[in-house]
């Protein structure tokens, strides 16, 4: 089936959020982890929001991962859809 023909499917975008949505927050939470572990588990919240979102910097942490979330739910949910 193309994928023209998938997209269409009434299903296809409900299993694309399926997968998604909880991939995007998986992907947030590790990399808040790998960039600022020992400020998250001292309380130090302040700081992780100046390191990861204030001056614009949230636009790019965010982008990014939404990018990649869309990318791996159209993926997987193409690769699923029979």
């Amino acid at each position: 089936m193309s994928f023209i023909n998938k997209i269409k499917q009434p299903q296809f975008f409900a299993n694309f959020l399926k997968i998604a949505i909880p991939f995007f927050i998986i992907v947030t939470i590790v990399s808040l982890l790998m960039n600022s572990f020992s400020d998250i588990f001292a309380g130090n919240f302040t700081e992780v929001a100046n390191l990861n979102f204030n001056n614009g910097k949230w636009i790019s942490f965010f982008g990014i991962k939404i990018a990649i979330s869309i990318f791996y739910g159209v993926y997987v949910t193409l690769k699923k859809t029979k």
